[in-house]
């Protein structure tokens, strides 16, 4: 709707000039040549005449007066002025072009100009492709964008994934997740109470953690996925998170990491070490919080009224 009533407004408003010339000098540097089909010239446009546009900006800091480098295409369907590629426009010029020439990124339109041989300088009009809907466009634009980075985002996923999850299903197979278990069992049993002893989950959870405290966040994730899963198992109320859930996204989202981030090292190099520092201290605040937030609010009454532990239907009387 937002998008619908700005169109609107642009279409009452004329904002684009649909179909209206646009009065512009054009300076041939070498003089024109009508034998040559292509020729680099100048484009100026007057700011008083840019003004008559709503909403243009003419406040820029660009020279005074307004002149970009482009080319005279002369073609079959006639002649074409076009701006030179990536230039600075202030609007409604810069709009104009990346709705009406987005791959090429150069502002064109037709022109009737011909000039008589070597001349330096003349005066003529362009008149640019009708410009509609832009922010409906641009919406629509958007979300086929995001669908093909979802698309792509996933199936690069699917690699590390598989390859995790399979390490971690011959881990289980192995009796290493157990193992573990009983290694990471008297640092993680005072966060998650409510899990059994030697639960299976304590496992996952420390190998998710771990992933988090290295950096590895390929690794986390599938390791995160298999301990809510296991988790849930122990979940009465399938429709409701337990404590435990609540308290491993509380710890995942506090973002408990030491080693910076590979994409991180790539950009910064060997000065990420100065961020060692800042990143330790705002591990352990966040870690703090959110720990702290996750037991406190357990505690409420409101919120210790829907505990899931607590819900747990009583067994059905034996005949």
């Amino acid at each position: 709707m937002f998008a619908l009533a700005n169109d609107t407004r642009d279409l009452t408003r004329d904002t684009y000039r649909n179909g209206k010339p646009l009065p512009v000098t054009v300076y041939f540097p070498s003089g024109y040549d009508p034998a040559k089909r292509q020729q680099a010239v100048e484009v100026e446009v007057a700011p008083a005449t840019l003004a008559e546009y709503p909403g243009a900006e003419t406040t820029l800091p660009l020279p005074l007066p307004l002149r970009w480098p482009g080319t005279l295409v002369v073609g079959e369907d006639g002649r074409e002025l076009r701006f030179a590629t990536d230039v600075e426009l202030p609007e409604p010029l810069s709009t104009i072009r990346k709705v009406t020439s987005s791959r090429a990124n150069d502002l064109r339109g037709a022109t009737g100009l011909d000039p008589g041989t070597r001349v330096l300088q003349a005066t003529t009009t362009v008149t640019f492709p009708a410009v509609r809907f832009v922010k409906l466009n641009a919406i629509t634009q958007a979300a086929f964008d995001f669908a093909e980075i979802a698309v792509t985002l996933a199936l690069g996923l699917i690699g590390a994934l598989a390859l995790w999850l399979g390490l971690l299903r011959i881990a289980e197979k192995a009796g290493l997740i157990e193992s573990f278990v009983q290694l990471v069992q008297p640092v993680l049993r005072p966060f998650f109470p409510q899990l059994p002893k030697d639960s299976p989950a304590l496992g996952y959870i420390a190998l998710n953690l771990t992933a988090n405290v290295l950096g590895l966040g390929n690794a986390a994730t599938p390791f995160g996925l298999k301990a809510m899963e296991e988790l849930q198992q122990l979940n009465p109320v399938k429709d409701t998170a337990t404590n435990s859930m609540v308290m491993l996204l509380a710890m995942n989202t506090a973002s408990v990491q030491l080693v910076p981030p590979v994409l991180l090292v790539a950009i910064m190099g060997l000065q990420v070490n100065q961020l060692f520092f800042g990143i330790l201290l705002v591990t352990a605040l966040s870690l703090t919080v959110a720990v702290f937030a996750a037991r406190r609010l357990g505690r409420m009454k409101r919120y210790a009224d829907t505990d899931p532990m607590r819900q747990a239907p009583a067994a059905e009387p034996t005949a």
